[in-house]
């Protein structure tokens, strides 16, 4: 922190991606409100307008009756993917788990389903392109210990998809607002949001739409381009930029 301070000094200013680091940067590295400047990370939202193909995400076959919930993470601790099992697995007769991503944490997951007795999950490994196949998910989920503010989570909204997420880094204030009550401070919590979203489809299209519009409004990625195209435009202009 000190180092950052001291290197920072002659910045002619600072950019972070989430609300939770815009916080750090003042108060902890010290960086006076001027210089620190908030451009969220963005994609190309359009990309996840079309409905996936069925067959996207290789291997899986959906259970008769049951709503497939999704998560995008490399398989670390942090990201507890056990947590999201055991959430999953209080609703096993109507909710199956797709785990799209790899990690050291991929025997553990496994081990975890078992003994929740969830001999349908399926780990799909690492999948790029996620427009082609995160709009497959009827609930996605964050089940991570932290975050600062997840691109899986900008990418499902896009797709129109409800979200059930611990509140970790920004989760809470990406979602849409309709989203946030599902947005939990622990794993019953967590549970509690995964059930009531799959007894209401109503409620998932409700909130999916939302998620959608929050995401092309606010998380596009022509914004995130725009807002550097301008900060670095007002750095180059700057009288002290050769100094």
């Amino acid at each position: 922190n000190l180092f950052r301070r001291i290197a920072l000094q002659r910045a002619h200013g600072m950019v972070v991606p989430s609300a939770r680091l815009e916080t750090i940067a003042r108060t902890v590295w010290k960086q006076p409100a001027h210089k620190v400047h908030l451009i969220r990370n963005g994609i190309d939202v359009a990309r996840y307008a079309p409905p996936p193909a069925p067959d996207a995400i290789p291997g899986l076959r959906r259970s008769p009756g049951k709503l497939l919930v999704g998560t995008l993470a490399g398989l670390r601790p942090v990201k507890n993917i056990p947590r999201l099992v055991r959430a999953v697995a209080a609703h096993k007769d109507r909710l199956q788990l797709v785990v799209v991503g790899e990690g050291p944490e991929h025997d553990a997951i496994l081990a975890e389903a078992a003994r929740q007795g969830m001999g349908d999950i399926r780990m799909a490994g690492f999948m790029d392109r996620p427009w082609r196949f995160v709009g497959l998910f009827d609930i996605f989920a964050l089940s991570s210990d932290s975050e600062q503010f997840p691109i899986s989570l900008v990418e499902a909204m896009a797709a129109g998809v409800p979200v059930a997420s611990m509140d970790v880094g920004d989760v809470a204030n990406m979602v849409a607002t309709a989203n946030q009550p599902y947005v939990v401070a622990d794993e019953a919590g967590l549970a509690d949001a995964l059930g009531a979203l799959a007894a209401d489809a109503d409620l998932r299209a409700t909130l999916g739409a939302a998620n959608r519009e929050r995401a092309t409004r606010d998380y596009a990625e022509k914004t995130m381009v725009a807002a550097y195209a301008a900060l670095y435009g007002e750095a180059l202009a700057s009288p002290r930029i050769l100094l």
